[in-house]
């Protein structure tokens, strides 16, 4: 299959998307992107399946390790392929436009803006706990259809919730049409303030008299002691909690086009930031170990709550503040970023038009930022984001895998092409991050296999969810299709037109 049409507008475009993000705002935009509510709330969750807090941090420290062998990689195509587009682009250089097409197709259907509706949810229901919200509508709250496969849409439930995630989607979608300077200033405001909270929330317990006990640290769970295949089983139900904790490092790769030394700060901005990250991640991970025994941890809904309202009364509150600010920073880096996959889609020809279309005036991907605004709207109301996102996991690592493959493919087929920034350690380093994916990807389909029969056998309804997702992934492929025929038809009329 041919490439594609190049997705970089020629420089006098007046609609052209401009350079003007620097490294610090690419830096902000990885580890903002990357911390949302996951480790607030998934520690408690790991905790309850590996039931031991030394196990617990080496399950962090394992997916900060493997992520970095990712965002190597990663960088390496980065400064390869420094425009718009990013992993689609990686992968229609080294797979062809069918590949790239569904890779942006899934982030379009669900991942990303299931990610948006999923993020601002978070925000709005911890924005529930710090000041009251608009309760349900008595006469609609139990209003339900079902939607095959996915379960039952409940469009008029936590109205209030809904309301204000629906008015940060629009509020932030419209902030990034500005311009992404704007966007790129409201990120770096969202990311030291997360950033902020987390290592105060570490000083209280370090500080705070009787708070952090070492004991902890080496007192494993009384009641679970998983062994044999159930504790390979339990590892790897918490790499998930980490890996989706630690997931969002390559969206800085979507802006590639608007960064002013992209061949430069791509890779830089890349490892930096997921290093920023895991030096986070496992203070706070040891934090919540030193203030919790793992059967308190495993029985906590929040921990980060837990853990400060032992250091402070109304503790709980400030933390309800601190994932309020972390999602929303968070959801601000997704709808910042993915737009300009579909932008690029647009481009190569394989989207309507108009979504390949930069503002005259703010040099922003406008249309393609209210598209993904409008469905991300659609997921929240439809309450389905969750369910959706979930069955995408399998196939989001899949791309992650394929992503890390194209470094080989690329480094054999184009030994000679400019590569500013390459993989240290090659080709060991992506091919631990390929193997680990592939073992990663075994024990959670195993799980979700076990997980679907169990399901069957007690009547309850059941997806298996890698099905699910790769069918949900594989439903764009007649839309390639059409756009496909429809280039090749405007191709022949022109040389038809041409030739007369």
């Amino acid at each position: 299959m041919s490439e594609g049409p190049t997705t970089s507008p020629p420089r006098h475009d007046p609609g052209r998307l401009l350079p003007t993000l620097g490294i610090f705002s690419a830096t902000m935009l990885v580890a903002g992107g990357v911390i949302g509510s996951g480790i607030f709330r998934k520690p408690g969750i790991m905790a309850a399946q590996v039931g031991s807090p030394r196990l617990l941090l080496a399950v962090w420290l394992v997916a900060g390790v493997v992520s970095l062998l990712g965002a190597l990689s990663n960088a390496e195509l980065a400064s390869m392929m420094p425009g718009t587009g990013g992993q689609y682009i990686f992968l229609r250089r080294a797979y062809g436009p069918f590949v790239a097409f569904l890779y942006g197709w899934g982030l379009l259907a669900v991942v990303q803006t299931g990610s948006i509706a999923a993020l601002a949810y978070v925000f709005a229901e911890y924005a529930g706990r710090v000041f009251p919200l608009p309760s349900d509508p008595t006469a609609l709250a139990g209003f339900s259809f079902h939607w095959p496969l996915v379960g039952d849409i409940t469009p008029f439930r936590e109205v209030g919730v809904k309301c204000l995630a629906g008015a940060a989607i629009i509020a932030l979608t419209l902030i990034n049409c500005i311009g992404v300077r704007l966007g790129g200033v409201v990120q770096n405001v969202f990311s030291l303030a997360k950033m902020g909270a987390m290592l105060a929330l570490a000083l209280f317990v370090l500080f705070t008299p009787g708070v952090a006990q070492i004991a902890n640290l080496t007192q494993a769970s009384a009641t679970i002691h998983p062994v044999g295949l159930a504790w390979w089983a339990a590892v790897a139900a918490a790499l998930q909690g980490a890996f989706w904790a630690y997931d969002g490092w390559h969206k800085i790769t979507y802006i590639g086009g608007e960064l002013k030394s992209p061949q430069r700060d791509l890779p830089r901005s890349l490892i930096l930031g997921i290093l920023l990250v895991a030096a986070l991640y496992m203070i706070l991970s040891g934090i919540y170990s030193l203030a919790l025994p793992v059967d308190q941890m495993a029985a906590s809904k929040l921990v980060a709550a837990d853990v400060a309202q032992r250091c402070v009364p109304g503790g709980d509150r400030w933390i309800a503040l601190a994932v309020m600010l972390s999602t929303l920073g968070a959801a601000n880096a997704v709808i910042l970023t993915s737009a300009r996959v579909y932008f690029s889609m647009s481009r190569d020809g394989l989207l309507p038009t108009l979504l390949g279309r930069a503002h005259p005036r703010f040099h922003t991907p406008f249309a393609s930022l209210i598209a993904q605004g409008f469905w991300s709207l659609a997921l929240l109301w439809s309450g389905t984001f969750d369910t959706l996102t979930d069955t995408l996991i399998f196939v989001s690592w899949f791309f992650y895998i394929a992503n890390a493959g194209a470094v080989f493919v690329l480094r054999r087929r184009e030994p000679d092409a400019p590569r500013p920034f390459r993989v240290p350690l090659y080709p060991w380093a992506p091919a631990v991050f390929v193997a680990f994916g592939l073992v990663y990807l075994i024990l959670t389909f195993s799980n979700d296999l076990a997980a679907y029969r169990k399901a069957v056998a007690e009547g309850r309804p059941a997806i298996l969810n890698a099905a699910f997702g790769f069918a949900m992934v594989l439903s764009g492929a007649p839309i390639y299709l059409w756009y496909r025929a429809r280039s090749k038809w405007r191709a022949d009329a022109g040389s038809a037109s041409d030739s007369v």
